[in-house]
């Protein structure tokens, strides 16, 4: 082994805190002995009364379910009048990739039209809410700004404004909420990935961001959505918590979860995240990287995933974290930009790295990040010190702002 993949090797174990017989440990294993976390949707008593005789839209995606059944076939084996539903990116079943747009449709396992919110439009139009009475949201998020999601809620929360329907929001846990961290994004910078003025992660369920859009009046004209909210139960914001179906085609495991905050920054970056392979988001490398890591992976085309992957088809090298002790993160509650730095400064061609000209499947890394300015900190060598203080105060200021919404400590 040449010297500097010796050293290669001995950097990445110490830094990146790989563990080769590390895995996920699960709530007892981290001492936890409180009542198992239940879902909103799992309290059938809390809201199915209040469902009867009326006519409900739901917007939905493989994670809502009740158990191992998915809520709009509860909810239709209940007798309760679901009149369609809604879908957002990925699709009401989840099988379309990131991005692409996706038609209406009639759901072949029920029959019920589906309207797609991830294609002609983004939002509920008054003809679809007119033959609605109540509008259900129950789609499980990640808690982080460029996770689509909280775009969606906001969307729906317009259209039930506008059009005066109450919005049910049954809660999911945040498998992610420990976390707060990351610059406020630079409303300039306003995009699909990023919509308001929130760090990275941003440390909330679906239910507590609902209620700070409209605390912080971020419907247009300040409208107010009339939420009726059924919490989860037994959870906490530091509460671990494993996800029990994949939230989207691409996060496809818990250690993706978990390591999304920071892998999903490299999206921004000529270094691949393992799309195009069956275990997105917990590898990174590159072609350029051959010779400088021993671990290699290759991206190849995969339907429902990703068909146009970045490095399609080529071997690229880097660092494997699918054994990444996540505890490190939970403990230090920050993002590790340290990772960012180092693929940086390895990278033979620095030029290129942050280039996105060189493929339409990286994307902006200063609207990704939600500044302009962790570009250019990274190119010059800051610390990560460095990088972390330059988010204050805004950062600090959110996390006091946030408090007023709440639901879970």
């Amino acid at each position: 082994m040449k010297i500097f993949q010796l050293i290669a090797l001995i950097v990445t174990l110490s830094i990146f805190g790989i563990k080769s017989n590390s895995i996920q440990k699960d709530n007892a294993s981290l001492g936890f002995k409180s009542k198992p976390v239940q879902t909103a949707a799992e309290q059938t008593n809390q809201y199915f009364s209040y469902l009867k005789h009326k006519r409900i839209a739901i917007l939905a995606n493989p994670t809502s379910i009740i158990g191992e059944k998915h809520l709009v076939d509860s909810l239709l084996a209940s007798g309760i009048n679901v009149v369609k539903v809604f879908g957002p990116e990925h699709g009401f079943r989840g099988n379309a990739s990131a991005g692409a747009k996706i038609s209406d449709e009639k759901d072949p396992n029920t029959g019920i039209k589906v309207i797609s919110l991830y294609g002609s439009k983004r939002k509920p139009s008054a003809d679809d809410l007119k033959d609605v009475d109540l509008m259900i949201f129950d789609i499980q998020d990640v808690g982080c700004r460029f996770y689509t999601y909280i775009n969606v809620l906001k969307d729906v929360m317009e259209a039930c404004a506008e059009n005066n329907k109450e919005l049910l929001i049954l809660d999911r846990p945040n498998p992610n909420g420990y976390l707060v961290d990351g610059p406020i994004l630079d409303m300039r910078l306003k995009s699909g990935v990023g919509k308001f003025p929130i760090p990275i992660a941003h440390g909330m369920t679906i239910a507590e961001f609902a209620q700070m859009i409209n605390g912080e009046g971020w419907l247009p004209n300040k409208m107010i959505c009339k939420l009726k909210i059924i919490p989860v139960k037994n959870y906490t914001h530091d509460t671990p918590y494993t996800l029990p179906v994949k939230p989207s085609p691409n996060l496809n495991t818990q250690q993706s979860v978990m390591l999304y905050p920071i892998t999903c920054l490299f999206e921004g970056t000529i270094i691949s995240q393992g799309r195009g392979t069956y275990f997105p988001f917990t590898v990174l490398g590159s072609p350029a990287l051959k010779g400088i890591y021993s671990f290699s992976f290759t991206p190849k085309s995969i339907k429902g995933m990703s068909e146009t992957p970045l490095h399609l088809n080529q071997e690229c090298f880097g660092i494997d974290f699918r054994n990444y002790d996540i505890e490190i993160l939970r403990k230090s509650k920050r993002i590790n930009i340290q990772w960012m730095i180092d693929f940086y400064q390895i990278y033979p061609f620095k030029d290129k790295f942050f280039d996105k000209t060189q493929s339409d499947q990286m994307l902006n890394i200063d609207v990704l990040v939600g500044n302009s300015e962790f570009r250019k900190q990274i190119i010059e060598g800051k610390s990560v010190k460095e990088i972390q203080d330059s988010w204050e105060p805004q950062l600090s200021e959110y996390k006091e702002m946030r408090k007023k919404y709440l639901i879970y400590r």
